[in-house]
């Protein structure tokens, strides 16, 4: 049986939960607090698959001594509760005392891990791409990961990574290979990462977005143009990364929704009355479409995030 086979349920619905910015250390209190709010997730949700947007762990500074038994904590909810799973690095996953490459193996030795450290030619660790099946057996939707890196490597230019032109090129190929195993008709697709794309600040500058924006978009300096792959493939309809804690807001910009995820980690910055959370995300088979909602730690359901109008006053909530 292949553990990395995943199915739409016969109602013709997949759910997924991203839990992103765990910062997992050391088991302390503030870590429990993430674990509850996980199980909340996993037990009021019943998520088909669980998504991890970087930063599970916490590896640099006075972050975990033993980075493979924080790993083992951060995703025992998920594994315990026999969900599949799936991980993309994120800056602070690999700092300090531990690398991309000693850590991803780790990942696949997990039963219900369903991603894996991707293809050793490429740039990063952990890009994958999941199919789901549809009632017939085929490929009916796509979810793509990729490792958005963590500083930039040239001296000349500070701040964050961004994809690089080999990680694009595989995507492009990978959405091409599913492209033409689907009659030529693109198949419902989404990416996770974890750094946002520039495109980001973009869309809260100029489109209407819901939710809400408490800090600066941390995004790379350089745009790579991994966005316009994915508007020219034509198969991704939402992207989801984690990395900026108090933003949560979604938009869309030429035909793909940037979506944030909500901050699942307590070991970590946070925004006073702005609880942690998860995002979750729905597919319908055979439907170009997804939902999306937050689950909080109170267990509150959001359905509707405030409206932000570009160069329009305080947000609103939209009824």
């Amino acid at each position: 049986m292949d553990k990395r086979k995943l199915t739409f349920r016969e109602d013709g619905t997949f759910t997924i939960a991203q839990f992103t910015d765990i910062h997992w250390v050391d088991g302390s209190e503030a870590d429990q607090r993430t674990r509850s709010l996980m199980e909340l997730v996993i037990r009021e949700e019943a998520p088909d698959l669980v998504i991890f947007t970087g930063d599970v762990i916490y590896s640099g500074g006075k972050g975990c001594n033993d980075p493979f038994q924080a790993l083992r904590d951060a995703v025992a909810t998920a594994e315990n509760a026999k969900i599949p799973w799936a991980l993309v690095f994120g800056n602070h996953d690999t700092e300090g005392n531990i690398t991309r490459e000693q850590l991803a193996p780790a990942v696949e030795t997990y039963e219900f891990a369903v991603s894996d450290s991707g293809p050793a030619n490429l740039s990063g660790f952990g890009n994958f791409v999941l199919e789901v099946e549809g009632h017939s057996g085929q490929t009916a939707a796509a979810l793509y990961g990729l490792d958005s890196g963590e500083y930039s490597p040239l001296s000349h230019i500070k701040g964050y990574n961004w994809f690089r032109r080999d990680q694009i090129s595989w995507f492009l190929q990978q959405s091409a290979r599913l492209t033409e195993q689907n009659k030529g008709e693109p198949l419902p697709a989404l990416a996770f990462f974890h750094i946002p794309l520039p495109e980001y600040n973009q869309v809260w500058e100029t489109q209407t977005c819901y939710g809400h924006k408490q800090e600066n978009v941390c995004c790379p300096p350089l745009n790579s143009g991994m966005f316009a792959a994915f508007v020219e493939a034509g198969d991704v309809m939402g992207t989801f990364c984690g990395h900026d804690h108090v933003n949560d807001y979604w938009g869309e910009l030429h035909g793909v929704r940037l979506s944030y995820g909500r901050a699942t980690g307590y070991n970590t910055y946070g925004r006073e009355g702005f609880p942690r959370g998860s995002r979750l995300i729905r597919l319908r088979e055979g439907e170009r479409s997804f939902e999306t909602w937050l689950r909080l730690d109170d267990g509150t359901v959001v359905l509707e995030q405030p409206e932000h109008v570009p160069g329009v006053g305080k947000a609103k909530i939209v009824e």
